[in-house]
């Protein structure tokens, strides 16, 4: 097939001499594949298939096209800031990152939100308590820059703080997790336009302070990991009304993350310590019922997140320093066991808080 190649007098230099590069490999390859016989062809097929991908030929694009999707970055303490997501330009797994969010050393980040800006981002405190914000009102920021602290739109108690947001999607259901294991399961319109401010989900004292959220269509594979690297599958329909306990959890351990999956999917996981993996659910099978206590799904001291992904995904990551990284789903090879996982940030005295991936769904 002979595609014209369009006219590129008006494109950026460094894009293209980006595509002059792509276009001398492909070129290169063809004339290498052109000299095998039918039967070396077939050969040198099985042996890429048996090799694990090579990041260096993954194409790493320079940027993507202005977008409206945000990426929120909130403190320990509740200061935040948006920002738009094509401002942060891919790298490979294993960089460093770049510095985000300012704010003191005292008050790490914490969290990092996809959302649209023309979504409403909901916030869910420690004490359980709901408040609905409208994204256009957090001022625009550069990737680093102060946030502003969310009491300026929130009327959070002195003893409160944030430790769940995300964006309202205006449909189907929304799970949330305390840090004790228990799910509460409730319907969109909790959380839409008659969200009256500062709403009591659950007993907190009870169930213990929310942790994570996911959105579900209401017939999911539901998946909670734990912070000893732990986690446990099941099928949506099992949780009753009143909500239950999602996971048994051991003494020293606590639930950190939620997320519904495919069964033919996977899930990214990714620890304090930079490692992450993608865990195929093929490779992990489904318990008959919530409750039960959690099977190693990652080789780690300390879980930061998991979510679930797809091919075309970008992962963002950032650490208790501040610094932030966006890399392409595709350059972490899916694993059907238990791993310990490859490097995807690097650091220097310093570990990873928060992920996201950087699609809204």
């Amino acid at each position: 097939m002979n595609i014209p190649r369009p006219d590129l007098s008006q494109v950026d230099p460094e894009i293209v001499a980006y595509i002059e590069t792509l276009e001398a490999r492909v070129e290169a390859l063809a004339d290498e594949l052109g000299g095998l016989s039918q039967k070396q062809h077939r050969r040198r097929e099985v042996v890429v298939e048996e090799v694990e991908p090579n990041i260096e030929d993954i194409p790493l694009e320079l940027s993507e096209p202005p977008t409206t999707v945000n990426i929120v970055t909130i403190s320990t303490t509740g200061l935040t800031k948006r920002t738009p997501r094509h401002f942060y330009h891919r790298q490979r797994r294993g960089g460093m990152g770049v510095f985000d969010l300012e704010t003191p050393e005292q008050d790490p980040p914490a969290f990092l939100v996809a959302a649209d800006e023309t979504h409403h981002l909901v916030v869910v405190t420690n004490q359980a308590r709901a408040f609905r914000l409208a994204l256009k009102d957090l001022p625009e920021a550069a990737i680093h820059e102060r946030g502003q602290s969310l009491q300026k739109w929130l009327a959070m108690r002195p003893d409160e703080r944030v430790t769940v947001a995300f964006p309202d999607l205006g449909n189907g259901y929304v799970l949330l997790l305390s840090e004790r294991g228990h799910i509460r399961r409730l319907r969109y319109h909790y959380f839409g336009n008659n969200l009256r401010s500062g709403t009591s989900l659950f007993s907190a004292q009870e169930l213990g302070a929310p942790v994570a959220a996911c959105w579900s269509k209401g017939e999911a594979e539901i998946f909670i990991a734990t912070y000893e690297g732990k986690a446990i599958r099941f099928a949506e329909r099992l949780i009753p009304a009143s909500g239950c306990l999602g996971v048994r959890l051991g003494r020293d351990d606590k639930a950190i993350s939620i997320a519904t999956v495919d069964p033919e999917g996977g899930v990214f996981l990714m620890g304090a310590d930079g490692k992450g993996t993608i865990r195929l659910m093929s490779g992990f099978s489904s318990n008959k019922a919530p409750g039960a206590g959690g099977k190693v799904i990652m080789k780690t001291d300390h879980l930061v997140g998991a979510v679930a992904i797809k091919d075309k995904d970008d992962i963002f990551a950032i650490s208790r320093l501040s610094k932030i990284i966006r890399f392409q789903i595709l350059e972490v090879p899916p694993k059907e066991g238990v791993v310990q996982g490859v490097n995807c940030m690097a650091l220097r005295a310093d570990e990873v808080v928060a992920i996201t991936k950087g699609a809204v769904e």
